[in-house]
């Protein structure tokens, strides 16, 4: 038995299980760094840039211990191709791996095995609280999947914000409607700011090669200071429970130009690279919380995403792929406009969103799903288009946790099958949680006509489009009864204004 043990830029944990009991005599450990899984889509250099860091300083780390490491740098060939090499090559009678975030990844490696006939040994990812067993079996008997009742399960079966019998600490499961105010008129004043990382010579190394391997890639790499090793996502972790953590419940929807990171934690990148353990991470919330006597709001809120949210998309992930990918409830066709990469638009908020995007690779959650996602529904634009540039712009993007957010989510591709709505909102919402509007030609107020926001006048065109789909569901009903207040005369000028729009979104 001769096995070959790989290692995806995802998959940087020490402890995975797939290090266990190597034969340093005839096994193999294997790391590639594939140029086509960079250009697969059109990725943000800082997104290039991260993964490439930190499997360069894990590879280090596994040098360091003496594990038997082959470490392909550069490669054209796409990360199978590379196996099917080195299998043929070494006589490997094993491949031995952690199951890939990625539908594709996965499937090339399961024809790759079954085509070489040797033994295939992966592994489920043990960084998530639910199996995909676990997850399958609380779908079997569910009419609706809908996060808040897997949450409630998550807290019960892992004694999280539980007291002895089962129930809810401060009495409710959910404490959202606290945690959902703009930042002050004045602005957010003096956030304590994150963890940030000064590149070392590995990393300096790698900004050089990317700049000139990906050079007409998307975005910038002059803000590139994020974790890229395990000590240093440590303390990112450390940093946000002891200095942010305490106010992010209260303003983590608040957006603010020139603030490109609020209260947030900005630990996804490190969670996704699997430097980060989920468990270790709400382990620390949970124990600022009783040291600092922390706002309760704030702690369920953000354990929610963790827990809750994180650990249901990955489920749903599995569970629907590949069909996921193909969803288009609406049947939307439209391009993508350019301005997405550049984020040179007369919108603010998609100017400031997507400008902030590509200096830093990042966005929070009401960013990505209420400003460049509620414009990209509203727009009506291809949900394939839509996922691939949020996969290849966000440096914590891997296609499990992007494809269920941006398709089921923002977009209701996949037509209500795990959220209760299509989360759209004017440009009222945007006025109310940012201060975008008022550096913007448009305003919000205006449905049609001169200076009528983009926002607002397709948010009112996607209801009335839609008119009975809204009416049918309780949750969206009150949405459809305001188009009663808006004239037959301003609706019909709304649709004149969209049809203009919509055929030239290009030019926003």
């Amino acid at each position: 038995m001769k096995r070959l043990v790989l290692i995806l830029g995802d998959q940087l944990d020490i402890d995975s299980p797939v290090l266990k009991n190597i034969d340093l005599k005839i096994d193999q450990v294997i790391m590639i760094e594939s140029a086509n899984e960079a250009q697969h889509v059109w990725s943000h250099k800082a997104k290039i840039a991260l993964f490439l860091s930190a499997m360069r300083h894990f590879a280090e780390q596994l040098k360091y211990l003496g594990l038997p490491l082959v470490y392909i740098q550069h490669s054209p060939k796409t990360i199978v191709e590379e196996l099917r090499s080195k299998i043929t090559d070494g006589q490997f009678t094993h491949l031995i791996c952690v199951e890939p975030g990625e539908w594709r990844l996965k499937g090339g490696i399961e024809e790759l095995a079954s085509e070489l006939n040797i033994s295939l040994e992966m592994h489920e990812d043990p960084h998530f609280y639910c199996s995909h067993h676990e997850f399958r079996n609380w779908v079997a008997n569910k009419k609706e999947l809908r996060l808040e009742y897997f949450y409630r399960l998550m807290r019960k079966t892992h004694g999280i914000l539980v007291d002895q019998d089962g129930n809810p600490e401060g009495g409710q499961w959910n404490f959202d409607r606290d945690n959902r105010k703009p930042f002050p008129k004045k602005g957010p004043g003096l956030i304590p700011p994150p963890a940030l990382f000064e590149p070392d010579d590995i990393s300096k190394t790698v900004l050089a090669e990317v700049e000139e391997r990906y050079s007409d890639h998307p975005g910038s790499l002059a803000h590139f200071q994020w974790p890229v090793t395990r000590t240093q996502a440590l303390e990112a972790l450390a940093g946000f429970v002891e200095h942010r953590l305490v106010t992010f419940g209260i303003h983590e929807d608040a957006m603010w130009t020139d603030t490109p990171f609020g209260w947030h934690s900005l630990l996804s990148s490190s969670l996704n690279l699997k430097l980060l353990n989920p468990r270790e991470v709400i382990d620390a919330v949970l124990l600022a919380w009783k040291k600092y006597d922390l706002d309760l709001a704030t702690v369920e809120g953000f354990i929610r995403q963790i827990l809750g949210w994180r650990e249901f998309i990955r489920g749903m992930y599995y569970l629907d792929m590949p069909q996921m990918a193909l969803d288009n409830f609406y049947g939307h066709q439209n391009t993508l406009p350019a301005w997405y990469w550049t984020g040179k638009t007369n919108m603010s908020c998609m100017r400031e969103a997507i400008g902030q995007t590509l200096q830093y690779g990042y966005a929070h959650h009401i960013q990505r799903l209420m400003v460049t996602g509620n414009f990209a529904l509203l727009a009506e634009v291809l949900p394939k288009e839509v996922c691939d540039w949020y996969l290849a712009i966000y440096i914590d993007a891997i296609e499990w946790v992007e494809l269920p957010n941006t398709a089921g989510m923002a977009l209701f591709a996949s037509g209500g099958r795990f959220t209760s709505k299509p989360y759209i909102a004017s440009g009222a919402y945007i006025k109310r949680m940012s201060n975008y509007c008022d550096s913007c030609q448009y305003k919000p107020d205006i449905r049609f006509g001169e200076g009528a926001c983009p926002v607002t006048n397709l948010y009112w065109h996607f209801l009335i489009k839609h008119r009975t789909q809204f009416e049918a569901s309780p949750r969206t009903r009150l949405m459809t009864a305001n188009l009663s207040r808006i004239s037959e005369a301003d609706q019909q000028s709304i649709q004149v204004h969209a049809k203009g729009l919509l055929s030239d979104l290009h030019s926003l």
